[in-house]
């Protein structure tokens, strides 16, 4: 569910913002030029904006021109954390991967933050469903559901084939010491957000680095790849459309992409354990299981798994870290979103679950 427009989200014009308010996402006339500049719909039609997706990261608008519709992404407002919520690096991979893996067409890029406040991009509307509380009626045969999950595995398998360096993205990442600088940039990254101590995050950082395996040949890596990051085109059979939010992307260990998946995704048995149950649907009957996934992606992709015991513990790290850093933007007033405040009081509780998975990998 999209969280909905405050007051002082959109303004019509900059001289309209208010000195003693937040400052906009969009301004609509220098927008409008923008899209009048890339024949981007109705030539001088006023942009109609909604917010689409769940907001607690990128902020992401359906724009409507005219009856032409396109999305727009731009970072959340400021402060933000060093080197997060790059929109323009998530352009530059999107654009790359056209043609390559299941992405969105990339229209336009403002790297001027001056048009409405931040960088920010264009890309065509996908039509389809991204799936995360409920399903669609069209996939309530189990054999559905399992096309779901397999077109999901089959999607990253693909992705991590691309040839990087032909799709123009070399010195995108550094293929080489990626867990080693996953683990410095977490760290810091906890540094920086944390808003108390929370001594079992540290533990589970320090667990990491003493046991970091070796990485496998380097691929593209989304970083934040679950089915809640997807889209399902209308119709049968299930078909994924478009993979979305790219803001975590780099080159380097692709097993960190499987890792986080596994997290993100929850089988008919797990336990309850509160804020981390992030694709609910997928505990109903038909969907394959973890051990499913993983099977039918090292068949699908050649690439040896090995013990994803680490790579999970990583990706709920890391997930920690992502929930402490939101929470501390809603404290701070810098976002709206109500389900952002409910991370205070689960994160510690949730720690404490992570470090007990690192006595079992």
């Amino acid at each position: 569910m999209a969280v909905p427009l405050a007051p002082d989200d959109i303004v019509a014009t900059r001289d309209a913002i208010d000195p003693d308010a937040r400052e906009p996402l969009v301004i609509l006339d220098t927008l409008t030029a923008f899209l009048d500049a890339h024949g981007i719909g109705e030539e001088g039609s006023t942009p109609e904006l909604t917010p689409i997706g769940d907001g607690h990261s990128n902020v992401t608008f359906l724009v409507d021109r005219g009856g032409t519709e396109v999305v727009l992404r731009r970072p959340p407002r400021g402060p933000l954390p060093p080197s997060a919520h790059d929109v323009l690096r998530e352009a530059r991979v999107i654009g790359a991967l056209d043609g390559r893996a299941r992405v969105p067409k990339v229209l336009a890029v403002g790297d001027d933050p001056a048009v409405i406040g931040a960088p920010f991009y264009v890309m065509a509307k996908v039509d389809g469903d991204v799936l995360v509380d409920t399903l669609p009626e069209r996939f309530e045969p189990e054999a559905e559901r399992r096309r779901i999950g397999e077109e999901l595995i089959d999607a990253l398998v693909e992705l991590h084939a691309v040839d990087w360096r032909a799709a123009g993205l070399e010195g995108f990442g550094k293929p080489e010491g990626y867990l080693e600088r996953q683990l410095r940039r977490f760290t810091g990254l906890w540094d920086h957000n944390k808003t108390r101590e929370i001594p079992a995050v540290e533990r589970i950082g320090a667990w990491l680095a003493e046991r970091r395996p070796e990485s496998p040949t380097a691929t593209i890596v989304h970083g934040d790849f679950r089915l809640g990051n997807t889209l399902y085109a209308e119709g049968t059979p299930a078909r994924l459309a478009a993979i979305l939010d790219w803001e975590m992307a780099t080159i380097g260990d692709p097993l960190a992409d499987l890792g986080y998946l596994l997290v993100m995704w929850s089988d008919r048995n797990d336990p309850d354990v509160g804020g981390m149950d992030l694709s609910p649907v997928t505990k109903q009957p038909g969907f394959p299981t973890r051990e499913e996934l993983v099977a039918r992606y090292a068949e699908r992709s050649g690439r040896s798994v090995g013990d994803l015991g680490w790579y999970r513990v990583f990706a709920s790290w890391k997930l920690l870290i992502f929930m402490e850093g939101n929470y501390k933007r809603a404290v701070s007033g810098t976002t709206d979103d109500p389900f952002i405040l409910q991370f205070g009081s689960l994160i510690e509780g949730l720690a404490d679950h992570v470090e007990a998975l690192t006595r079992d990998a």
